[in-house]
Order: C-alpha cells, then sequence, then structure tokens
C-alpha cells in the first residue's frame, strides 16, 4: 500500500515539474508531448492544425508515458497509462482546457483557442494505471546514420593562412 502510495506521488511530482512527457502509444516510437497534469492525470492536445500529432494515441487504448527530468534529461519514472479522449463542452474538459491554455507557447489564435481545440483538436487524458513501470537499463539512443556533416576530414591547405592574416590585421 505504502509502495503504490509513494509510485503515483512520485508520478504526479516527475509530470509536474516537466515541461514534456515521452509518449508511446500503439505507434512505434515514443514522441515527446507538452502536457499538463490536472486532476491526477496527464492532459494533452493535439492532432489539428498547428498542434502537436497524437499518433497512436486512442481512445479506450493504453500508452506507455516516461518522464525526464527538466534539468538534466535522465529518465525519472516510467508509467502505463490508460487513453481517454475528452469531448468538448463537458464539464471534465472545460477544466483541462482552462489548464491548458495558459501553458499552450505561441497559440496563433490567443483567447480563441478553447474554440478551436473543440472544433479541430483532440484533447486526451492519460490516467496511470500502474503507478511505475521498469525502466530500461540501456540508453535507449539511436546510433546516429552516416552523414557527410558528421565526418571530419583535413583542414584545408588555405585556411590556416587565412587565419593567421586576421590575426595579423587585428593587432596592427
Amino acid at each position: 500500500m505504502t509502495d503504490t502510495l509513494l509510485s503515483a506521488a512520485l508520478v504526479e511530482e516527475a509530470a509536474k515539474k516537466s515541461g514534456l512527457i515521452w509518449v508511446r502509444g500503439e505507434a512505434p516510437a515514443a514522441r515527446p508531448l507538452w502536457h499538463v497534469w490536472h486532476d491526477g492525470a496527464a492532459h494533452v492536445v493535439g492532432d489539428g492544425p498547428g498542434e502537436q500529432p497524437l499518433p497512436g494515441l486512442r481512445d479506450g487504448g493504453t500508452a506507455e508515458v516516461t518522464v525526464r527530468s527538466k534539468d538534466k534529461g535522465g529518465r525519472i519514472v516510467a508509467w502505463t497509462a490508460g487513453v481517454r479522449e475528452l469531448t468538448p463542452g463537458t464539464e471534465e474538459w472545460d477544466a483541462a482546457v482552462a489548464e491548458l491554455k495558459g501553458k499552450r507557447l505561441n497559440a496563433p489564435d490567443g483567447e480563441a483557442m478553447p474554440e478551436r481545440w473543440a472544433r479541430e483538436c483532440r484533447l486526451v487524458r492519460l490516467d496511470p494505471r500502474t503507478a511505475t513501470t521498469e525502466l530500461p537499463d540501456g540508453s535507449l539512443a539511436a546510433v546516429p546514420l552516416p552523414s557527410p556533416g558528421i565526418t571530419r576530414r583535413p583542414v584545408p591547405a588555405g585556411l590556416p593562412k587565412l587565419l593567421l592574416k586576421r590575426k595579423r590585421r587585428r593587432k596592427a
């Protein structure tokens, strides 16, 4: 019982302090989503013009949520969430939108944003089902793809001469 309460408190506190959560629904990869923690669950809005995509989050499904540290970026906690889409105009939807509205940065329509969300977007509630899941041992970092932009090449022969000329001009 105490472990369950501590795990639930960890999930809530970590999600409240983090600006992004990493969510993997039925899509193959996790995506970072901005959210707000309200009424015991994470709420995300998206799938509309100018909003974040919510791939793989379907009503009645589940999702794996990972919360990372805001300052260091390391994983703090991971949990399984039940996905529930909220219906516009309900009391629950209005309360969640009031919280989300204050956190939405660079909205193109300002005060008209809630009406646009009701017309064109989805508001999804991610309810924690299991307090925590096992964190993987490895980093889960993908190996970078080969690219000429990251490959070191020899310094061009004329570059040292150009750099020395600049230094001489500054001294004079």
